[in-house]
């Protein structure tokens, strides 16, 4: 499918799912969509799976924009507390189009958990309340982490949802690229998306074996594993002349349920840092000046208390305070940890990568230990020139065999709608899209426009 036939789709209020290989222009065509949704005044609400995913697109995690939180079911009375949750009613209340990028790392059970806050709230059983919702990803990039203390350990991708095959998505599986198209990292690609990835693959991923990219961009570190990214900033922070600063963090609660919320997170029983240190946020912030992923500088400590002060690359200077991580049950907090909500940034793990595009990379895949991993970390190069490949395991080259076989379906699915569009002529989509924005959008600027225009006949019919 082409990015206008899924830009007309779009405009139709459907729910869909948008889709493709990387370079195909997903987060391209959905800031088109925001943009047009926003001059038309509907309101739209921007989240993703992880943090450093809604940063591109300048939203929220779903988590935290939904009130799932990091629960992995929801009681009476989780949605009892919800509804009298003023920022939360809000969002589901005010909200005409939801949208979902990175929705690959998302668990089944979290897609249905936002469905039934949606119905809950809305007091509708239409799937998701009647909001509009856009599902934007990649399955066959990283599959959804299950946190340790998790009560489900198995990974069930968001297609397997009960509301995606009762929502009546619509997938849109954009076909062209937009990328280098002679490049050979495209093929590369294409050979494990199609589960093809053999000797003939390994051929030029060879060539850039240890090898520098081309250009002054200084390259990104990615690694499959958190002990390996902790060594090489370790390493950075000690070239930094000065002394160290120490931030210890706090806990409370059941101490296993303690373990399992420093596995879950990203925050550091000991973060040392100094200025001139590179690092990236951990957490969203509830006043929105930072998200999970956000890319900052250390550039001194505050006087009076000592918390690291951040320059971000959007120029924007941070005090970075304690952050809490709370783990509940049935609405009492059984255990928390404290920390300042920052982590050394010059070398980070492919999963934190997902979504980046980056102009070098220096990636290690000697010890990926999971399908996809391989596919996200290659992908976040514009070309081959620009990698500098250090390790490759057999398994870096795999795809999941559950997301190989359910992509057949998704290209179905995608060329029958494409088959429908061609049926429609323009009169009958822009009839289809005005529709939309009145009745189901209810957006009063189409609605205004749509009045002038029946006066405008009626004077030339009159005259």
């Amino acid at each position: 499918m082409k990015q206008d036939e899924a830009f007309d789709l779009l405009k139709m209020g459907k729910n869909i799912f948008l889709t493709g290989a990387a370079g195909s222009g997903k987060t391209w065509l959905l800031n088109k969509y925001i943009t047009w949704l926003k001059e038309n005044n509907v309101h739209v609400a921007v989240t993703a799976s992880t943090g450093i995913a809604a940063t591109h697109l300048q939203g929220t995690t779903i988590h935290s924009w939904s009130g799932i939180g990091v629960k992995d079911d929801l009681t009476a009375k989780d949605l009892e507390k919800l509804l009298t949750t003023s920022r939360i009613k809000r969002n589901y209340k005010k909200t005409k189009v939801l949208i979902i990028d990175e929705i690959s790392m998302l668990h089944k059970h979290q897609l249905d958990m936002v469905d039934t806050i949606a119905r809950y709230i809305l007091s509708s059983e239409k799937p998701f309340g009647g909001i509009q919702v856009v599902l934007c990803g990649d399955f066959f990039q990283l599959p959804p982490i299950s946190s340790s203390y998790s009560l489900i350990e198995e990974k069930h991708f968001a297609f397997e949802a009960f509301v995606w095959k009762n929502g009546d998505f619509n997938v849109c599986y954009l076909h062209e690229q937009h990328r280098q198209c002679n490049d050979p990292l495209l093929e590369i690609l294409n050979d494990i998306r199609n589960g093809t990835a053999g000797e003939h693959t390994r051929v030029p991923l060879r060539t850039r074996y240890k090898k520098e990219p081309e250009g002054a961009t200084k390259a990104t570190k990615l690694y499959s594993r958190n002990i390996n990214v902790d060594i090489i900033n370790d390493q950075e922070l000690s070239r930094i002349p000065g002394k160290e600063k120490k931030f210890t963090m706090k806990s409370n609660g059941f101490s296993l349920l303690v373990t399992g919320l420093k596995k879950s997170c990203l925050a550091l029983e000991t973060l040392k840092l100094k200025p001139g240190a590179e690092v990236m946020f951990i957490k969203n912030d509830a006043t929105a000046r930072y998200v999970n992923g956000t890319r900052s500088v250390v550039v001194g400590f505050d006087k009076n208390e000592g918390w690291p002060i951040v320059k971000t690359y959007d120029n924007e200077v941070i005090v970075a305070h304690p952050e809490e991580w709370k783990y509940e049950d049935s609405g009492v907090v059984r255990a928390t940890i404290t920390q300042v909500p920052l982590r050394l940034a010059w070398a980070i793990t492919i999963h934190k990568s997902q979504g980046m595009t980056l102009d070098a990379a220096e990636i290690d895949l000697g010890d990926a230990f999971e399908p996809g991993m391989g596919y996200v970390a290659l992908s976040r190069v514009r070309s081959l020139s620009g990698l500098k490949l250090m390790n490759l395991n057999e398994m870096a080259l795999q795809v999941h065999p559950g997301v190989l076989q359910h992509d057949q379906v998704f290209k179905d699915k995608s060329a029958d709608l494409v088959r429908y569009l061609q049926n429609l002529s323009e009169t009958d989509k822009g009839e289809f899209h005005k529709k939309t924005l009145i009745e189901r959008f209810e957006s009063r600027k189409a609605e205004k426009i749509s009045r002038k225009k029946l006066r405008r006949r009626k004077k030339v019919v009159y005259e």
